[in-house]
C-alpha cells in the first residue's frame, strides 16, 4: 500500500506542474523510418504521465539539411530513430505491466529556451552517439536534470559513439563523473527484480545473425549512470544495447522474447524509479 501512495502522490505532483505550466500539444514529426504512422485511437485522451522523446541537434547539423534520404528529402535526425513505432508500442506495456496513467503516443519536446521541458518528467534519448548539443541546450538539460527530471538514453554503441555522447554530456555535468550501476541498485529492482541483464540487440540481427554493433568495443553492455546530490540517478545509460529496437520489434516472431522481455522490464523499473525516487 505504501509503494502504491508513494506512486499515486507522484503522478498527483505531475498533474498540478501540468496544470501552472501550459503544456504544447501533441506533434507528430518525419521519422527515419516510418511517415504517417497510424495513431492509436485514444491519442488525444489526457493522462497523467507521458514519456517525451528529446528532439536534439546532432553531428550532421540542426534543421538537418546536409544528409537526404534515399527518396531524396531532408533528413529528419538521428533523434527520430524507431520513432514513433517503437514509443507506442513501449506505452501500450506500460499500461499493461505497471499502474501508471500513460497517454498513448510520445510528446516530443526540445531544449529551446522556454519553459515546456519541465512538464515532462522523463525524457528518452535514441542514438545519442550523434548528438551534438550547443551550450545553451546543454545548460538546459543540466536545469531540467537538477530539478528532478530524468533522462534515459539508449542505442548507441562502440567508442566512437561513446566519445560524441560524453563530448555532449560533459557540457551538462563537467563536475559529475559517469558511473556503472550495480547489480544490487534500487533501479533495478522496483518493479521487477532483474539479475540477469544481457545485450538487448538491434534490428541488425536479422540480417547479420549479430547482436553486437561498431565492432570489437560494441560486444559489452554497459548499464550506467550519473547521479544527483542524494545519490539518485538523473541520467540511465544503456550503452552497446538497442531497448528502442527491441520494443519496436516486440510484436514480431523472429526478434526473441528474452530480449523483448528485458526492454519492457528495464523501462518499467527505470519510470517507476524516476516516480518513486
Amino acid at each position: 500500500m505504501h509503494f502504491r501512495a508513494v506512486i499515486g502522490l507522484s503522478l498527483f505532483g505531475l498533474g498540478v506542474s501540468g496544470i501552472l505550466l501550459a503544456q504544447r500539444p501533441f506533434r507528430e514529426y518525419p521519422g527515419i523510418e516510418y511517415e504517417n504512422f497510424e495513431k492509436p485511437p485514444d491519442w488525444n485522451q489526457k493522462a497523467e504521465w507521458t514519456r517525451a522523446r528529446l528532439r536534439y541537434p546532432d553531428i550532421y547539423g540542426y534543421p538537418f539539411r546536409q544528409l537526404v534520404m534515399n527518396d531524396g528529402t531532408e533528413f529528419p535526425g538521428y533523434w527520430t530513430m524507431d520513432y514513433p513505432r517503437s514509443d507506442r508500442h513501449l506505452l501500450q506495456g506500460v499500461r499493461r505491466l505497471t499502474r501508471i496513467e500513460t497517454r498513448s503516443v510520445e510528446q516530443v519536446v526540445d531544449l529551446d529556451g522556454t519553459n515546456d521541458v519541465y512538464n515532462w518528467p522523463i525524457m528518452y534519448a535514441v542514438e545519442p552517439g550523434h548528438w551534438l548539443l550547443p551550450e545553451n541546450e546543454a545548460k538546459q538539460l543540466r536545469e531540467y536534470l537538477l530539478r528532478g527530471g530524468f533522462l534515459m538514453v539508449d542505442d548507441f554503441h562502440g567508442d566512437q559513439e561513446w566519445r560524441v555522447f560524453t563530448h555532449s554530456l560533459n557540457l551538462v555535468f563537467p563536475d559529475r563523473e559517469v558511473v556503472d550501476i550495480p547489480d544490487d541498485d534500487p533501479i533495478f529492482h522496483t518493479l521487477y527484480d532483474i539479475q540477469d541483464k544481457f545485450q538487448v540487440p538491434g534490428a541488425q540481427y536479422f540480417e547479420t545473425g549479430i547482436t553486437y554493433e561498431k565492432g570489437p568495443s560494441g560486444k559489452t553492455p554497459h548499464w550506467r549512470a550519473i547521479r544527483d546530490d542524494r545519490g539518485r540517478i538523473m541520467v540511465a545509460i544503456c550503452h552497446n544495447m538497442d531497448l528502442g529496437d527491441a520494443w519496436e520489434h516486440s510484436d514480431e516472431a523472429r526478434y526473441k522474447e528474452k530480449w523483448a522481455s528485458l526492454a519492457y522490464r528495464i523501462a518499467m523499473n527505470y519510470f517507476i524509479y524516476d516516480l518513486t525516487h
